[in-house]
């Protein structure tokens, strides 16, 4: 049934500041106890950053809300400690369905290759993901403080001043940064004074969260006009403990608070499954959804991620897994500001690059949301001819959009990437996230995902580990000397060892393959796991320059 966890073993107390007129200072303050919060939090900590963490409440969400995570966003999770966590308990999928009226017209893999550690989505409730976040963020050492609400922000010269309200009165903070992630509607944004652009869309959606025992596979399907709710579109994904989430579209006329009630959302729903299915209602919510972005998400000591950044229509899953995203892009940057081995225009960059993730997912959105809502007659005319030819002409499948799945952004054109000099093929270009691959570390099988991410590295492919050079050698040790280290990491075809250098076996030679890599080939990766430059030789200089690029600190 509905989780209803409260953060019992986290109980709200009374700040020691509270009515006192004192005012501490804190290194960085999170405002919102959501995924992208959490995240951001959890980060700050593994970066040895001391962080408090402050929210207006002390649930976690009502409802499924979030629900579809995507490969990325768990290798981020991974990164935080919860990755496992969430796998253990979510359902995984690859495959997504698309059918027209009663037929199928084309399914998907999500998957983009073999050796992969994680699949393509994994389906779970936004109140288990958030759950777990919390637990961690307890074992990272954050400092969490339940039922504080943040009701004045000021920017000052060198930090932010805060106001905050509790049950038992109020005080007052300053941090030197502030990570504002309060959610859509975000109260920061609006006592900052600051806008969102973008359009809202004239439809509404029915969302029943049903608990039944039902074979269906663990798979994405969605249907255009279907038969039990003609003229409209239906999703269908399961969750864990046999809940299964069901979205019904139901126009901009559709009164909301008469579609949330029981007597009529079961009459749907037992025209999907047939009256003989027995279910549950768990939870039930109508919502609009909007398409729109702050033109900038950095202001002065003030950094936006997630919901209060950005909003995007559901179809795709890009909220959350863009919001952990955008925590996974700053907080390294922010580390670096903050240790004083960068400028704070490395922080602007953070708003350029997931500016620019959030257009791509504002696009893909918006042309997933036209296609599921066509405006006229001409448009919906041209859809159902698109999803007619889709079931035998492959070029129509391209057309059909039931919602772009999300994918990472690939930074290419970041002014913090150096351009190839060097030929190459594939998709492992300058500003790419990084492409996963089984490896051997010793004697232990494991993923090259989980080797990178935290510091920057430079990863050296080779076939023989004992032919690698005196020469190549001492340059590992000069670059993991320098003010800013870089960790070798040998990726082999014969295992050995390296001095200066953590070696791991490519088994298959699938890297090479996806790198495009040969005998001395060399890739310099970001913390977060994005590529900032590549070669076929490594010459330490130009990986320094590369790395004072990819710092700001040319």
């Amino acid at each position: 049934m509905q989780k209803n966890y409260t953060y019992s073993k986290f109980p709200y107390t009374a700040p020691e500041a509270i009515n006192s007129g004192e005012v501490h200072r804190y290194p960085v303050v999170v405002v919102g106890a959501g995924p992208a919060g959490l995240a951001a939090a959890i980060d700050c900590r593994l970066q040895n950053i001391p962080v408090l963490l402050l929210d207006d409440d002390d649930t976690v969400s009502i409802g499924s809300r979030g629900l579809c995570y995507a490969k990325r966003a768990i290798e981020v999770l991974d990164r935080l400690g919860c990755g496992d966590s969430v796998m253990a308990k979510g359902v995984s999928w690859n495959v997504g369905r698309t059918f027209f009226r009663n037929d199928e017209v084309f399914s998907f893999d999500l998957q983009p290759g073999a050796d992969q550690k994680r699949p393509g989505m994994v389906n779970l409730q936004q109140y288990y993901l958030e759950e777990y976040l919390v637990e961690r963020a307890v074992s990272a050492g954050v400092t969490m403080r339940w039922k504080n609400k943040v009701v004045s922000v000021q920017q000052q010269d060198d930090c932010v001043a805060l106001r905050i309200e509790t049950p038992d009165g109020t005080y007052q903070i300053e941090a030197d940064w502030l990570i504002v992630a309060d959610g859509a509607r975000s109260p920061i944004r609006n006592m900052l004074g600051l806008e969102t652009e973008g359009k809202i869309f004239m439809d509404r959606f029915l969302i029943a969260d049903v608990v039944m025992k039902a074979d269906f596979p663990a798979e994405r399907w969605f249907w255009f006009d279907p038969p039990f709710h003609p003229n409209q579109s239906v999703l269908l994904h399961r969750e864990a403990d046999n809940v299964w989430r069901i979205d019904f579209q139901l126009g901009w006329d559709a009164n909301p608070e008469e579609e949330k009630k029981p007597e009529n959302v079961i009459p749907r729903i037992k025209a999907m499954l047939g009256d003989e299915r027995e279910f549950e209602l768990e939870w039930v919510s109508v919502y609009t959804f909007q398409c729109r972005r702050m033109s900038s998400f950095r202001h002065g000591k003030c950094l936006f991620v997630g919901d209060a950044a950005h909003q995007v229509s559901p179809f795709g899953a890009r909220g959350a897994n863009s919001g952990l995203q955008d925590t996974d892009n700053l907080v390294w940057k922010l580390k670096l500001v903050m240790d004083g081995k960068a400028p704070e225009q490395l922080l602007d960059t953070y708003s350029d690059e997931r500016c620019f993730a959030a257009d791509e997912n504002l696009m893909n959105s918006t042309r997933s949301t036209d296609f599921i809502t066509p405006k006229s007659t001409t448009s919906k005319t041209f859809r159902n001819a698109v999803l007619k030819l889709a079931e035998k002409h492959a070029f129509a499948r391209k057309l059909v959009n039931s919602g772009r799945l999300s994918v990472p952004a690939f930074l290419t054109s970041s002014r913090l990437n150096t351009p190839d000099t060097d030929q190459f093929i594939g998709d492992m270009v300058p500003g790419a996230p990084m492409d996963d691959g089984r490896i051997k570390l010793g004697m232990q099988d494991g993923w090259l995902i989980d080797q990178l991410g935290n510091r920057f590295q430079g990863l050296y492919f080779c076939d023989d580990p004992a032919a690698i050079s005196h020469s190549v050698q001492a340059q590992f040790s000069v670059l993991a000397q320098s003010a800013l280290p870089i960790e070798a990491l040998v990726i082999a075809r014969k295992p050995g060892q390296v001095a200066n250098a953590k070696v791991v076996l490519d088994i298959s030679g699938v890297l090479a393959k996806r790198y495009d890599a040969q005998d001395g080939t060399y890739y310099l990766a970001r913390p977060d796991q994005h590529i900032a430059a590549r070669w076929r030789t490594l010459d330490a200089v130009r990986v320094q320059q590369a790395l004072a690029r990819a710092t700001c600190n040319l």
